[in-house]
């Protein structure tokens, strides 16, 4: 027995149209490797849709794809996830499962009493939807788990949270699931909403599982993880499943990060120019960062390297952390602008009532960036609840 397990695909979520149009392939791409690897049946752990209303087009090329696995008599598997999530309960994810595209396993008995779906391999599938900020917590808190612990077989448990317990530096301020909330003894646990790769076996508990999304979704995930992958997990009669993941590179990524520091414009442009050779057809990421020594970062020529890089497949840059000379209070004896953004930090915590560990703490949570397609409203709901946590308001 075989079978897929992917998750984040966001389809429709890159505002760059060349970038929505790869994200797409490398949905297609996911379901020609499920074909070829003969699976049978594929979970999708949420956030198959990058909104809960994407647009007629988006859902059309979708339905199409996923219309494949169905003239394969492959089952496709799913909950949503924070972004494919409506209040209304409404999503649609609904219209695709009466459609007979996709199977919502998130199926209740009663009130806070799971269902379970059994595949015609005889295995028992069962799961919970993610909702944004973490506020499912309060909902798996009231789940009745008794009877899905106690069931016997090959049991899946798919969810769309991060787990407290395995969660990396990068995700330490955000607010996640403790393992305990979810149901013991399941075979596999088919996770999904951090967007990094990860399996381990947890005694009581089963594999915990986290694919990756299907394609980066943000200029960070672009730099990081370059593409996007699936789980191929397989069982023989008697074995321990077998996982193995798969990576889904429709198109190259190329990531280049220049040091702007003490340099002028030309000097930046130029090393630019110098540094990304090989481009034609690829992703090509700039992360520009540092205090120039003169000038302005308009004076940066962006229109000559978006020229002399026309032949790439889509050319992104990040200047977030590029500043300029005109912008800082504080010279003298300090090289960088690390060393300048401390002292700014130093000499302004002893002027007020809050500590510098504080003061650090709150620009990193100002200093986030947006994911993909995420509206502004939710970005600014996002920032508010981490600060209000900081401050214990």
């Amino acid at each position: 027995m075989k079978f897929a397990h992917l998750s984040d695909c966001h389809i429709g979520g890159w505002h760059e149209s060349s970038l929505r149009d790869i994200n797409l392939k490398s949905f297609q791409k996911a379901i020609e490797v499920c074909i070829e690897e003969y699976v049978g049946f594929v979970l999708i752990s949420g956030d198959l849709f990058d909104t809960a209303l994407p647009s007629i087009d988006i859902i059309k090329e979708t339905a199409l794809l996923l219309s494949k696995l169905k003239n394969y008599d492959i089952p496709v598997y799913i909950i949503p996830g924070s972004h494919d999530f409506s209040a209304s309960g409404k999503t649609m994810l609904d219209v695709l499962e009466n459609a007979g595209l996709v199977h919502n396993v998130m199926k209740f008995e009663s009130e806070n009493k799971l269902n379970f779906t059994v595949d015609r391999t005889g295995t028992k599938i069962t799961g919970f939807y993610g909702k944004r900020g973490g506020l499912e917590t309060s909902e798996y808190e009231k789940l009745i788990k008794e009877h899905l612990e106690n069931e016997n077989g090959l049991k899946i448990f798919m969810f769309h949270s991060i787990l407290n317990e395995i969660k990396n530096n990068k995700f330490e301020l955000i607010d996640g699931l403790s393992l305990s909330l979810l149901p013991k003894n399941f075979t596999y646990y088919a996770g999904g909403h951090p967007h990094f790769i990860h399996n381990e076996y947890i005694k009581n508990y089963g594999i915990i599982a986290y694919p990756g999304p299907i394609f980066p979704n943000n200029f960070q995930e672009l730099e990081e993880l370059k593409h996007g992958g699936l789980y191929i997990i397989e069982k023989n009669d008697g074995s321990e499943l077998k996982i193995k993941h798969l990576k889904l590179e429709v198109i190259h990524t190329d990531s280049y990060f220049i040091n702007a520091e003490n340099k002028d414009p030309k000097e930046v442009e130029e090393e630019i120019l110098n540094k990304v050779r090989d481009f034609k057809d690829k992703i090509i990421t700039l992360r520009i960062e540092g205090c120039l020594i003169s000038g302005k970062t308009s004076d940066i020529n962006f229109n000559l390297i978006k020229e002399r890089f026309s032949e790439s497949y889509c050319l992104l840059k990040n200047t977030n952390k590029l500043t300029t000379k005109e912008f800082q209070e504080i010279e003298l004896e300090y090289n960088n602008a690390d060393e300048i953004e401390t002292k700014i930090l130093q000499e302004f915590s002893l002027k007020s009532k809050f500590s510098l560990e504080f003061i650090k703490e709150m620009m990193q949570n100002l200093d986030k960036e947006k994911f993909d397609g995420e509206k502004n409203s939710d970005f600014e709901l996002r920032i508010i609840k981490d600060l209000t946590n900081l401050i214990k308001l």
